[in-house]
């Protein structure tokens, strides 16, 4: 089963909605809890660096009878050192987000807390490709 979301980023309120959706549909389908939660975080990670960062972009999932594959791309500013950027702490994002509450520099340490594979390309004024695959 393939899904696909586009992800909004003007719009903080709707940050959380792809994944919010995706959860639904895992538990309809009877995917087991802990692989929800997995999955769940590491998307809704995802998907709150794409509006922090990167004004929005799509997931598109993929259910595959023994993994669930997702790969969330933007066309944002791009990572310019991505090993900075995954350890904890480490944030790029404003003044204004960090007020909001976010930016505390753990979305790509979470990603890969929960994820059984984790590869994120970059190029920076592209964009970057965070693919995420949880085992089931």
């Amino acid at each position: 089963m393939k899904l696909h979301y586009e992800v909004d980023g003007e719009e903080f309120a709707a940050a959380g909605q792809a994944s919010g959706n995706i959860k639904k549909m895992l538990k309809q389908l009877g995917i087991a809890s802990d692989v929800i939660r997995k999955i769940s975080i590491a998307v809704y990670e995802a998907e709150i660096n794409m509006v922090i960062h990167a004004d929005g972009g799509t997931v598109d999932v993929d259910i595959q009878t023994d993994k669930i594959y997702i790969a969330l791309k933007d066309t944002g500013p791009g990572i310019p050192n991505i090993d900075l950027a995954m350890r904890e702490g480490y944030s790029t994002a404003s003044d204004e987000v960090r007020d909001l509450g976010f930016g505390a520099g753990m979305g790509l340490p979470n990603i890969q807390k929960n994820s059984d594979f984790l590869k994120i390309t970059s190029a920076v004024g592209v964009g970057t490709t965070v693919e995420i695959e949880v085992n089931l």
